[in-house]
Formats: C-alpha cells, sequence, structure tokens
C-alpha cells in the first residue's frame, strides 16, 4: 500500500522544490509514496481568507483559529489516518516516532503558524503535537519537510541499499560511526589505519567504540539511563 502524506499549510509553495528534489521526489514520482499540498486558507470563512485572530485573553500575536484547520483536514475525507500537528509544544520527533508515521497508511501534517493553533484543533482530531527541536520555527512547513524526509526514506523501496538503515545514528541508541573516504591522508590528517586493515572483526569493533566515544561528546543524554520517575 502506498503512504499517503498530506500537508495542510498557509504557504503551499513551500514545498514546490523539495518535493521535486532527490529521495523525495524519486520516491512521488515513482509512486512509492503520495504526497499531497493543501492551503488552509480555502477553508476560511470570509470573502479575505482570514485564518487567524487576536488571542482571548489578550498578548501579542496571533492565533490561528480553529474552522479553517478543523475543516481543512476533514475535507480530505474519511480514513484511518494519523493527524500531526507541528508544535514546539509537542513531543519531540525521534527515530521511532518516524518508524512509526512509516508504517502508514495515512499521515496529516498541519503546519501551525503565528502564535500558535487554538487549542480546540487537538481534541477535535485527535492530533497528536509534534516538535523537531526546542527552537522556535517562523512555521511549521520547516518541519514539515523534516518529517515527511525522515518518514519517506524508510518507505520499502526508497533507499537503494536498504541495509544502510539498519546502521545509522539512532537505531541502536548511539550515534553513527565516523565515515573516511578518499584521500587516504588530507591536510595531515590520517584515515584510522584500522579502516585500511581489511581486518573485519577489528573493523566493526573500532567503529562500535568511535560511535560510542562520539555519542559521549555530542549527544550525552542518549546514554543516560532512563528516570524510573516517567510514566
Amino acid at each position: 500500500m502506498t503512504l499517503r502524506i498530506d500537508i495542510l499549510t498557509l504557504f503551499p509553495a513551500f514545498f514546490d522544490s523539495p518535493l521535486r528534489e532527490s529521495l523525495l521526489g524519486r520516491a512521488i514520482r515513482e509512486e512509492l509514496v503520495d504526497v499531497r499540498v493543501s492551503d488552509i486558507r480555502d477553508h476560511a470563512h470570509d470573502r479575505h481568507r482570514q485564518v487567524d485572530d487576536a488571542s482571548f485573553g489578550g498578548g501579542p500575536g496571533m492565533v490561528m483559529k480553529p474552522e479553517p484547520v478543523v475543516e481543512a483536514v476533514e475535507s480530505l475525507g474519511p480514513g484511518d489516518r494519523r493527524v500531526v500537528l507541528l508544535s514546539p509544544s509537542g513531543r519531540p520527533f525521534d527515530q521511532p516516532l518516524a518508524e512509526s508515521l512509516a508504517a502508514g497508511p495515512w499521515i496529516v501534517l498541519v503546519c501551525g503558524r503565528y502564535e500558535g493553533v487554538d487549542e480546540r484543533v487537538v481534541p477535535l482530531l485527535g492530533a497528536e503535537e509534534v516538535s523537531v527541536g526546542d527552537v522556535v520555527l517562523s512555521g511549521g512547513e520547516a518541519a514539515a519537510l523534516t518529517i515527511v524526509d525522515a518518514v519517506v526514506r524508510l518507505v520499502p523501496g526508497v533507499i537503494g541499499n536498504e541495509e544502510s538503515l539498519a546502521v545509522e545514528s539512532f537505531d541502536r541508541g548511539l550515534l553513527d560511526h565516523p565515515h573516511y573516504t578518499r584521500p587516504r591522508s588530507y591536510r595531515g590528517l590520517e584515515v584510522p589505519e584500522v579502516l585500511l586493515s581489511g581486518d573485519h572483526a577489528r573493523i566493526a569493533a573500532w567503529r562500535r567504540e568511535a560511535a560510542l566515544e562520539k555519542t559521549r561528546r555530542n549527544r550525552p543524554d542518549l546514554l543516560q539511563p532512563p528516570d524510573p520517575r516517567e510514566p
């Protein structure tokens, strides 16, 4: 079954080039995935196509109204879909979540904007709030592309050598090991001798230790034991 991904946004043109290029473009052309982009403004209720309003209780900025967002999702029709609202307040996006979404059959990505989306959208759509990092973006479009890229590459047939998926960062709770290619020497820095040895057991052991060291250096949080107080 082809994985379907709908992206709902206020800026559809944002996705024109990325969805034509590289692995994403090829996966779409070969119909391994079905990616559709829709304009939330098409579901506004006034001639000015207004999709935002001031926040009840005061405060700076505007909030996306619930009607256009909810009706944009409902217009897609019924089906077994997961609705994901891109929001800095959401759960962190990680590799297990990417794998879960890639299992399909249908993902709807809602790109927030302004100060956020009316809170009633989440229960009305049964949406999952997801964040791609502890940073505030101008909107959910860049975050949606991150999710699409991470998910699509997991779809069977998208990656030519699917064995490469099994040794990537995070799959073993570690970052990926360092990689080297030609030339063997560059500006005084040498490729580690073990990688030139042809001894596959030694290479595997080196890569494991190098991955562990890189994780200690760049992402020590990945090595922390789970907090027993967490649910």
